[in-house]
């Protein structure tokens, strides 16, 4: 396939392939990180948190069975390569849940809106993605770096299953086969007992997303010439790669992160059409969009402290059982939780918290 297409471009059509599956999954199958907080906090419904899980366990299961396969060494990801810093993850993911309670919408979600008409989610958008390079190599990245170091070279892999399974003489795939069949069985389980079939098809489409980046994205680095990363989808730092290549094509090349983007994109519009049909749509109240539009700068800053966004942490770190990732996603949620509360009761019952 590399003697056909360009190395920068089969990455970007990989990325484009999953996003185009994740952004089905958010129109199709409401697959969402906010909704599905909001749900469960507020609108007594776990079916979203059931379809996350079994995203997130058919991720597991897939990452590890690909590894089993040869496909992949999950140690080349940087989740597993590199030790971050707990207090930027738990800082990070707490701006992040507090952020995209206010803009309305994680990165992810903003994408998928857009897909769908929404003009406002692309300002929000925009935002957010300045806001994450402003932090990750603009004005504040030295002070970044300083606060909140990052060990590019821990000497083992930074992931519970491969710390459980040398500790109990077990490959790291068996211990994450345990815990994807968990998560994926008792998540299937109890959506049909809801009656939730069509969750069910959805949330695995979501997890195979996750997986097909991984693999996808080792496979070009195992059999091209570049140093390409193996990665999957994350929407914060993503969207400012996409918005320097608009600016800067000439002088850049596609990679993952743009084809990722642009999918999601495509494919929330394409399940917009199937759905309930393209509608263009605006923000009414100036008041309403600064409250967004200053969770996009919470957004931004958090994803790149906490090394990934709601997705990139909560989906794809988390699919690889990393050290990091559990942290991450438990902050997202409670600052997810912190915002609506702060949003539905009011500022004096988010005190009495």
């Amino acid at each position: 396939m590399l003697a056909y297409i360009e190395e920068s471009w089969l990455i970007a059509l990989i990325g484009l392939a999953g996003g185009v599956l994740l952004g089905l999954a958010a129109r199709l199958g409401r697959f969402c990180t906010l909704g599905m907080i909001e749900d469960a906090h507020y609108g007594n419904d776990r079916a979203r948190l059931w379809m996350w899980a079994l995203a997130l366990g058919v991720a597991i299961l897939g990452n590890f069975a690909a590894e089993a396969a040869g496909l992949i060494r999950l140690s080349d990801t940087i989740y597993l390569r590199n030790d971050y810093s707990l207090i930027g993850a738990a800082l990070g993911g707490l701006l992040f849940g507090y952020g995209m309670a206010h803009a309305g919408n994680c990165g992810y979600g903003m994408l998928a809106r857009l897909g769908g008409g929404d003009l406002r989610a692309m300002v929000i958008a925009l935002v957010m993605g300045i806001a994450a390079y402003v932090t990750l190599s603009g004005p504040l990245a030295a002070l970044r770096a300083r606060l909140f170091p990052i060990d590019p070279f821990p000497g083992t892999e930074q992931g519970w299953a491969h710390l459980i399974g040398a500790s109990f003489g077990l490959p790291a795939g068996v211990v994450a086969g345990f815990v994807g069949l968990l998560l994926a069985g008792a998540a299937v389980l109890a959506l049909i007992r809801a009656k939730r079939l069509a969750e069910i098809f959805w949330a695995c489409v979501a997890g195979f997303a996750i997986t097909s980046g991984f693999v996808g994205t080792a496979w070009v680095a195992a059999n091209g010439f570049a140093p390409w990363a193996v990665q999957s989808h994350t929407f914060t730092a993503s969207v400012g790669d996409t918005i320097r290549y608009t600016m800067f094509t000439s002088g850049l090349e596609p990679d993952f992160a743009i084809g990722s983007v642009l999918g999601v994109v495509i494919g929330a519009f394409l399940g917009t059409l199937i759905r309930d049909g393209f509608r263009w749509e605006a923000c009414d109240d100036p008041r309403e969009l600064k409250r967004q539009m200053g969770g996009a700068v919470l957004m931004g800053v958090g994803a790149v402290l906490a090394a990934g966004c709601s997705v990139g942490q909560g989906l794809g770190a988390l699919s690889l059982l990393s050290f990091h990732a559990p942290v991450v996603a438990a902050m997202i949620w409670l600052g997810g939780w912190l915002g609506l509360r702060h949003l539905i009761e009011g500022v004096s019952l988010l005190r009495q918290a």
